[in-house]
């Protein structure tokens, strides 16, 4: 299937998940069965029942609910606090539910507010009393910090092959245009020829950054918080250990205040999906810069393209666009985040259940941009010869110029000033430096011979860094050699 095909298959999904839940949630309050309702002594209001209610958004951590609760149900099986019956009455009906859940089948009910109730409210409906025991030595607080941790795990895992899947798509480019020149810029102007291939290579070693940051962020996610209860831990003779190492934790969260009430790891997720986006951003202005005519650079596949409704000649470079307008809305998720948790006291407070739609629509926004972007970058054209004509309209080689006269004697000072005014005459003759005449070149410096046209050349500028990290096409293929070497598939 195509990807941007499975792209819009993926979001279709969420959608019929949610069309689905929003069926089957026209029930009454007096149907309401909350397992804390015998302290009041009226029902919850149905406006402020959807106010607090988050099944509409966090149902996607049922598969992690699920998982968590077998792991938590097996130890409390395991230190006898309950009987082997009741766990396997639980399994079953765990099982029966997850399969419900897969087949869309499961009906999700607001009044029981989020995907721990529903589960547990079908789960007693399907076991009965066994049902009713799942719960014991646990509460909501540590169970659904750890079903985030769950959830963001697996996400971090999808999204670390998604990086390596765009920086094989960029080695394979930069490998085709290791000696495509081009000029490279600063502040917007031309500065020095480089090579195409090696241009793409920053951006290769701004995801190797991005992806050793969520390395790193997936161990401080990876701590089990379950068995700090509501705050303070829990009388039972429960085994932590027992859990983390079924669930695949490294760790058990140390203090049961903080495994409740934290969330740096969500943020620190964000922070670093906010770096990845930013990185793209910059990409994506690249490619809107060197589609336009201006440039001609490059021209992207017509499918992620659309046209005008006036001008019938357009061809609009909307992923790109789109991708630098996402990198906001990352951005926002991140303060967001970083907002709910300025003025919390401990331990766990009801603002935490704002947490779930940020980060959640960061990861959805995060892989489906790493998705596109590599089919997008597998399909780009690209004109060399355009990348050429550019880098000699703005006398790139100058510095060679300057070095070459410094090889020769003059002192850098010097020789900069001499090319200065050799740029001058140059622009005033309307051509390249490597186009003066011998003559002219050398009433701006005595040292200057035949051989200077060597190094005034583009593709004499560019051999000429031929060290680690320059830009030589010897040297941008071993960094692809290198690169291959250490990455993943």
């Amino acid at each position: 299937m195509h990807t941007c095909c499975k792209i819009c298959q993926s979001i279709l999904v969420r959608l019929r998940v949610k069309c689905r839940f929003q069926q089957t949630t026209d029930i009454s309050v007096e149907e309401n069965n909350k397992t804390w309702s015998g302290r009041f002594s009226e029902p919850v209001a149905q406006l402020v029942q959807r106010y607090t209610a988050s099944v509409e958004f966090d149902y996607r951590l049922a598969e992690h609910d699920i998982r968590g609760s077998i792991a938590h149900a097996r130890m409390l099986a395991a230190t006898g606090i309950i009987q082997t019956d009741d766990l396997a009455a639980i399994e079953k009906g765990l099982a029966q539910i997850r399969e419900d859940i897969r087949n869309g089948k499961f009906e999700w009910q607001l009044e029981q507010e989020d995907v721990h109730l529903n589960i547990e409210r079908r789960l007693t409906a399907l076991v009965g009393d066994a049902g009713k025991k799942l719960h014991t030595a646990r509460s909501r607080n540590d169970q659904v910090a750890t079903d985030i941790r769950l959830y963001l795990r697996a996400a971090i895992d999808d999204i670390i092959g998604l990086i390596h899947g765009l920086q094989h798509v960029l080695l394979d480019l930069a490998e085709q245009h290791a000696a495509t020149i081009m000029p490279g810029f600063t502040h917007l102007q031309v500065a020095q020829p480089v090579s195409f291939g090696h241009h793409l290579l920053a951006y290769y070693e701004m995801l190797q950054r991005d992806g050793q940051r969520l390395q790193d962020c997936r161990k401080r996610v990876n701590q089990l918080p379950l068995g700090a209860a509501a705050l303070a831990g829990t009388g039972y003779p429960v085994d932590r250990a027992m859990v983390a190492r079924e669930l695949g934790f490294d760790d058990i969260c140390h203090n049961s205040l903080d495994a409740v009430s934290d969330r740096d790891f969500a943020i620190e997720f964000c922070a670093g999906a906010a770096l990845i986006m930013m990185h793209l951003s910059r990409l994506s202005e690249e490619l809107i810069l060197w589609m336009n005519p201006a440039f001609g650079f490059i021209r992207l596949a017509d499918r992620f393209c659309t046209g005008s409704s006036i001008m019938p000649q357009k061809k609009n470079p909307d992923v790109p666009e789109l991708v630098r307008g996402k990198t906001g809305r990352i951005n926002g998720h991140l303060v967001a985040l970083l907002t709910l948790m300025k003025s919390q006291p401990l331990a766990y407070n009801k603002d935490n259940q704002e947490d779930k739609e940020p980060l959640f629509d960061t990861v959805d926004t995060l892989k489906d941009t790493l998705t596109i972007y590599a089919d997008m970058l597998a399909g780009l054209h690209v004109n060399p010869e355009a990348m050429r004509q550019a880098a000699l309209r703005g006398y790139s080689t100058a510095t060679d110029l300057a070095d070459y006269l410094v090889k020769k004697g003059t002192p850098f000072r010097d020789a900069h000033e001499a090319v200065a005014q050799a740029v001058r005459f140059a622009e005033n003759k309307a051509c390249d430096l490597s186009e003066l005449p011998l003559a002219d070149l050398q009433q701006f410096s005595a040292v200057i011979s035949e051989d200077v046209f060597e190094v005034l050349t583009l593709e004499g500028s560019v051999r000429s860094r031929n060290h680690p990290g320059g830009t030589a096409p010897e040297q941008v293929r071993e960094a692809i050699c290198q690169a291959r070497s250490q990455l993943p598939g």
